[in-house]
């Protein structure tokens, strides 16, 4: 993994990012890398309103490796979206590093999510009509990068993660743990200081899901990457740092593992 991060920028850091943003820091962030202060989201239905999240305290330390559990329906993805800025709370806060996200513009927090969170899907989410290496040098693009530093990043990471042979074949084509690599690959481009996983190996063999596991667990454990991770799997839940019970759209309990 070493050989591959110098490959990438080292500019996943805020404090970096920030200048030139409309809304600065606002709170001393003392090595959290996430904070949530009250989020609630709530979704109108054809039957009536439903809590998805309510009023939901929860504090992330840089490097810390978190899972998130719960039952079918207790709100984990809709807290890990709002938590990743695909979708606003309906009232509370999100900072990043101390800055109140959703205090932006949308094009500062299209930004902000490009740059410094990374995403992992249990559906893995690629685009089947495009190659591998364009999947993965796509966030890179969006960036700004030039495509040729986008081609050398996204060879650099699929040489490591074992598929740069797949490079030019369409995911389709791909078994699931190689698609899950690919996501993996895309996720890692832009060097992302938080990565947020959603059931990584929920669709995936046993092996395949440890592999990829230990993946995400070398990203905390050596480069102190902030790792926020969905999971029904009780066993890989005891090997993170923390896990995090939602109930009923609630912080049930926090066991530290």
């Amino acid at each position: 993994m070493l050989n591959l991060l110098k490959h990438l920028p080292d500019n996943a850091h805020v404090d970096d990012i920030v200048v030139g943003l409309s809304v600065k820091p606002s709170q001393i962030t003392d090595g959290i890398a996430l904070k949530t202060e009250h989020v609630t989201k709530i979704f109108d239905s054809v039957s009536g309103r439903v809590e998805a999240l309510r009023d939901i305290n929860l504090t992330v330390k840089k490097g810390e490796f978190v899972s998130i559990m719960g039952p079918s329906g207790s709100g984990k993805s809709v807290l890990l979206n709002i938590l990743g800025a695909l979708d606003r709370p309906t009232s509370g806060k999100v900072f990043i590093n101390g800055l109140d996200i959703f205090a932006l513009g949308n094009a500062e927090i299209a930004t902000m999510r490009n740059l410094l969170i990374g995403y992992i899907f249990q559906s893995y989410n690629l685009v089947n009509r495009t190659t591998v290496q364009t999947n993965v040098k796509l966030p890179a693009i969006i960036a700004g990068v030039s495509p040729s530093e986008a081609n050398f990043r996204s060879m650099k990471i699929l040489e490591y993660l074992g598929i740069a042979d797949k490079a030019k074949q369409k995911p389709a084509n791909l078994s699931g743990g190689q698609q899950q690599r690919v996501a993996i690959a895309r996720c890692l481009i832009n060097n992302p200081s938080i990565i947020l996983a959603d059931e990584p190996t929920g669709n995936l063999d046993t092996k395949t899901g440890q592999d990829i596991f230990s993946m995400l667990n070398e990203l905390s454990r050596k480069f102190k990457r902030t790792i926020i991770m969905v999971t029904h799997n009780p066993e890989l839940a005891e090997l993170t740092d923390r896990t995090i019970v939602i109930k009923d759209g609630r912080i049930d309990k926090e066991i530290i593992n």
